[in-house]
């Protein structure tokens, strides 16, 4: 089996040498790079593109959400997994919203680890078994088996549009924003609605922020 090409991004020297060790008793993995803040990062993958990036969520510079958000742009297939100490629902809603494959804690087991990295690498995503327990088990369903929640079937255009729903926007405004006709975005908010079978924006809106499918921003 070729070897599995990881970088790993984290701001704490000892936690990048653990993380190496463990990848060391597994000869089918391969760490070709670290960092330690997300600009660094971007740099690494540029330079040599893994086939997965394991990256914290607390980093200065450029932190892991945003990293997430920036990597899933530029090397659209490469796996993101998560490894932080951030339990709590918030931040895991973040990272899947913005793209992550799997989401681990920091004091998971070295078994654990390696087990997401073989799940991730099969085609499936992996969650943590620590996290917090606010959240949902639409997202957890959703999380490991896409088909089950529409939002995970979404195309990147229909959750552009629903993020500015979610913000109270207007057709129009939405329009504006994205540089679409106003039919083209009603068109979108039909689809949206069909696809989770509600029968208004209310709904809709209210579907998916209670089940942190989405987080509210200021407009």
């Amino acid at each position: 089996m070729t070897p599995y090409r990881i970088v790993i991004a984290d701001d704490h020297s000892l936690m990048r040498q653990g993380l190496k060790t463990l990848m060391r008793s597994d000869p089918n993995l391969r760490i070709i790079a670290e960092a330690s803040n997300g600009s660094e990062l971007l740099e690494c993958l540029r330079h040599e593109p893994p086939d997965m990036v394991i990256l914290d969520i607390t980093m200065p510079h450029l932190n892991g959400i945003e990293a997430v958000g920036k990597i899933r742009k530029l090397f659209p297939v490469m796996a993101i997994l998560i490894l932080t100490m951030h339990s709590g629902s918030h931040h895991f809603y973040q990272a899947m919203a913005a793209g992550a494959h799997g989401y681990l804690i920091k004091d998971d087991s070295d078994s654990e680890l390696l087990a997401a990295i073989r799940t991730i690498r099969s085609g499936k995503p992996y969650i943590s078994s620590q996290l917090s327990p606010e959240v949902t088990g639409e997202v957890i369903a959703g999380f490991r088996d896409p088909n089950k929640t529409p939002f995970f079937t979404l195309s990147e255009r229909e959750k552009e549009v629903l993020r500015l729903v979610v913000r109270g926007y207007s057709s129009r405004l939405i329009g504006e924003t994205l540089n679409l006709s106003p039919r083209t975005i009603d068109h979108h908010r039909a689809s949206l609605l069909k696809k989770f079978k509600l029968k208004n924006t209310v709904d809709l809106v209210n579907h998916v922020v209670s089940n942190g499918l989405l987080v509210p921003e200021e407009k």
